[in-house]
């Protein structure tokens, strides 16, 4: 009986003992959390989705904190989410800047020439890897098997004619199309923007006219006519600068492959 009145007493000592120095680790070496994070994950709808960018909801709250991501980036969420965010962290979600995906290729079917025939599997990935990639002649575009289409969880981009094509009513800018896309052609942009170059040739005119109707062949009338220094030739391919464009629309006007669009 002696012994095990010992042992008990033996074992809550011990506890006591491991207790103490649990509570003396936690305050010796914890890290300090901002209380707004915790604030913030209590705003988010906690679907872990990862739609947002994140790995889940609270990666993303961490995120918000420390500036990486914006107080509207809760896809899941939407307006309302964003409004409690917002106040939390003392910042309107209407000054943050909505971005839309975009899709850099106008070469559809109609539009491209064809070099080859493709039987395999139904993936860009797949197709990339290949000489040639794919049955178009232009190596720099879309490649039409739709890893962005699998990729989007809300429904937001398809493949038309031969290219993905992004519905602007249900983009919510989380980038897993960008992510996906091998060939690198889709970009998030300001939605507020009605003009952008729709596409990634790097090639030169000559060779841009034998392989794409619908491709920037440099000749650099846009960069003549724009009186906003918002559009340069880089590599034979017009880029624009959103953070000088207007929205004019001259250099739409002026282009004479037509690929600068309102869209």
């Amino acid at each position: 009986m002696d012994m095990i009145l010992a042992t008990v007493i033996v074992l809550a000592v011990v506890g006591l003992l491991v207790g103490l120095m649990l509570v003396f680790a936690n305050e010796t070496f914890a890290v300090e959390t901002d209380p707004r994070e915790t604030a913030v994950r209590e705003c988010l709808p906690g679907n872990n989705c990862g739609a947002c960018g994140q790995a889940g909801c609270d990666a993303m709250a961490a995120a918000i904190v420390r500036g990486d991501a914006p107080v509207n980036g809760c896809p899941v969420g939407g307006a309302a989410v964003a409004e409690r965010v917002s106040a939390v962290m003392g910042i309107s979600a209407d000054a943050v800047e909505k971005r839309v995906a975009f899709v850099k290729c106008a070469g559809t079917c109609d539009k491209v020439t064809l070099h080859s025939n493709y039987v395999g599997i139904e993936s860009c990935e797949a197709v990339a890897g290949l000489p040639g990639k794919g049955i178009k002649s232009c190596q720099f575009g879309c490649l039409g098997y739709g890893s962005c289409v699998k990729a989007c969880q809300f429904d937001a981009i398809h493949v038309v004619d031969g290219v993905a094509q992004v519905d602007r009513s249900k983009c919510v800018a989380c980038g897993k199309c960008v992510a996906a896309c091998p060939q690198n052609i889709i970009e998030l942009i300001p939605e507020q923007n009605r003009y952008a170059v729709q596409c990634s040739s790097r090639e030169k005119g000559p060779v841009v006219r034998v392989q794409c109707d619908a491709g920037c062949i440099g000749c650099m009338l846009c960069t003549r006519v724009c009186q906003h220094d918002a559009i340069h030739v880089d590599g034979s391919l017009a880029r624009i600068d959103y953070g000088k464009c207007v929205g004019c629309g001259k250099c739409a006007e002026k282009c004479p492959s037509k690929v600068i669009r309102m869209w």
